[in-house]
C-alpha cells in the first residue's frame, strides 16, 4: 500500500483531492491532515469519513514535532502539500500568519520528511513531496483588452485569449514578483521546496494554479460570496471598477490534474494549471447573476442594483493568465468543463446545500468539530 498524506484536506481544493483519492485508490491509505481554522470543515468529506482507507489528523503543520512523528507513525510515502493561509485581503490585515503556516508550515513539512525518508533503506526512492501553489506568486500581467471588445465565453484558443485580453501568459518560466504578503508567502515557501531538491535531493515537485472554483469554497471568496449575497439580497463589493482579470479553473479539473501529476509528473519540476477562461471580475459578475437570478426565478437583470464598488484593495494586481500548455504536452490533461457549465455547475450547488452555506457562515460547523476534537 501506498501511504499518501494530503495537508489541508479539509479546505476547499483540499476536500476534493482527499475525495478523489479516496475513492479512486483503495488500496492507498489517505491520511487527512488539516489543522482545522476557519476554511477546514470535515463536513465537506461527509461522503468518505468511514472508508476503512481514510484517516483524519488535526494538527498544525508549523509544529516540526508533530509533523515528524505523524509522517513516521503513518509511513508516509507522499505528501500532497494543500494546507495554507489562502485570503489576499487577510495577509494584508494579518501577514504574520500567513508567513507562520505558509513559510514556517511548509519548513517544517520539508524537513520532517526529509529526515524520515532519509532513515529507510530505500532513501528517496518511491517518494514525492509534492507543493501546490499558487499563480499570485508571478505579480500581474499587462491588460491590452480593446475598449468595445466583449471577452467570450470560453477562451481556449489562444487567438481568442489573445484578442480578449492579452498576449502575455505565465508559464513555469515566469520570474516570480508577488505583490501581496499572501503571494509572498506562496513565493517563500516555493523557494524552500525547490531548495530542498537541490540541496539535499528531496523529490519535490511544485505546480502553480489559478483561481479556482466550485463546490464546498469558503464564501468569503468571490464566487460564493456573491451566490450568497444575491440569495439573500445583499450588496455584491466590487473592488475598484471591476476591471482586474483572472483565470478560472473549476476545482474538480484542478483535482484531476494533482492525481495526474502526482503519479506522472517529474521530479523537480514545475507544471502550471489553469483554466483557459480569463474573465474581468465585473464580467463574471454578471454572469454570476443572471444564472443565480435565472434559478431563482428572478426576473433578469434583478440582482444588477446590489453590485457596490468599493475602494480597490492595495497592490491589487490587474491581471493573471496561465499557460498550460506544457501540463497538456507532457501529460495530456485540459479542462472539462466550460466556463458556463462550471457557473451553472457551482450555483446550483450553492442554492442546494443552503444549510452548508449557512453553518459555514455562521460558524456552526467549527463549534461541532472544535467540541469533538477537544479531547483528542
Amino acid at each position: 500500500m501506498k501511504n499518501i498524506l494530503i495537508t489541508g484536506g479539509a479546505g476547499f481544493i483540499g476536500s476534493h483531492v482527499v475525495r478523489l483519492f479516496v475513492t479512486k485508490y483503495p488500496d492507498y491509505n489517505i491520511v487527512n491532515l488539516d489543522k482545522l481554522t476557519y476554511a477546514g470543515n470535515l463536513a465537506n468529506l461527509k461522503d468518505v469519513e468511514n472508508r476503512p482507507n481514510y484517516t483524519f489528523v488535526k494538527a498544525d503543520i508549523a509544529d516540526l514535532d508533530l509533523m515528524r512523528s505523524i509522517i513516521r507513525d503513518h509511513r508516509i510515502d507522499g505528501i500532497i502539500h494543500l494546507a495554507a493561509e489562502s485570503h489576499v485581503d487577510r495577509s494584508i490585515r494579518d501577514p504574520f500568519t500567513f508567513a507562520r503556516t505558509n513559510v514556517m508550515g511548509t519548513l517544517s513539512l520539508l524537513q520532517a520528511a526529509k529526515e524520515y525518508w532519509e532513515s529507510l533503506p530505500e532513501g528517496f526512492n518511491g517518494k514525492l513531496f509534492y507543493h501546490i501553489s499558487t499563480d499570485e506568486v508571478y505579480g500581474a500581467l499587462q491588460l491590452n483588452r480593446p475598449d468595445g471588445v466583449e471577452a467570450p465565453f470560453s477562451t481556449r484558443a489562444s487567438s481568442e485569449r489573445e484578442l480578449a485580453f492579452g498576449t502575455d501568459f505565465f508559464t513555469e518560466a515566469t520570474a516570480y514578483n508577488p505583490h501581496s504578503p499572501y503571494s509572498a508567502s506562496k513565493a517563500s515557501s516555493d523557494h524552500f521546496v525547490r531548495a530542498y531538491h537541490d540541496t539535499y535531493g528531496l523529490p519535490t515537485i511544485v505546480t502553480n494554479c489559478s483561481n479556482n472554483y466550485g463546490p464546498y469554497q469558503f464564501p468569503e471568496k468571490l464566487i460564493p460570496l456573491f451566490i450568497n449575497n444575491i440569495r439573500q439580497r445583499k450588496p455584491l463589493p466590487v473592488y475598484g471598477r471591476g476591471e482586474n482579470v483572472r483565470d478560472w479553473l473549476f476545482v474538480e479539473d484542478h483535482a484531476r490534474a494533482i492525481d495526474l501529476i502526482f503519479h506522472r509528473g517529474k521530479v523537480a519540476d514545475t507544471y502550471n494549471i489553469g483554466g483557459f477562461n480569463e474573465w474581468k471580475n465585473i464580467d463574471l459578475i454578471k454572469v454570476i447573476i443572471k444564472t443565480v437570478d435565472r434559478l431563482l426565478g428572478n426576473p433578469d437583470g434583478y440582482s444588477l442594483d446590489l453590485i457596490t464598488y468599493v475602494t480597490d484593495r492595495p497592490g491589487h494586481d490587474m491581471r493573471y493568465a496561465i499557460d498550460s500548455r506544457k501540463l497538456q504536452s507532457e501529460l495530456g490533461w485540459e479542462p472539462s468543463l466550460q466556463f458556463e457549465e462550471g457557473i451553472e455547475k457551482t450555483v446550483r450547488w450553492y442554492l442546494a446545500n443552503e444549510q452548508w452555506v449557512n453553518n459555514v457562515t455562521s460558524g456552526d460547523y467549527r463549534r461541532y468539530y472544535e467540541e469533538m476534537y477537544s479531547n483528542r
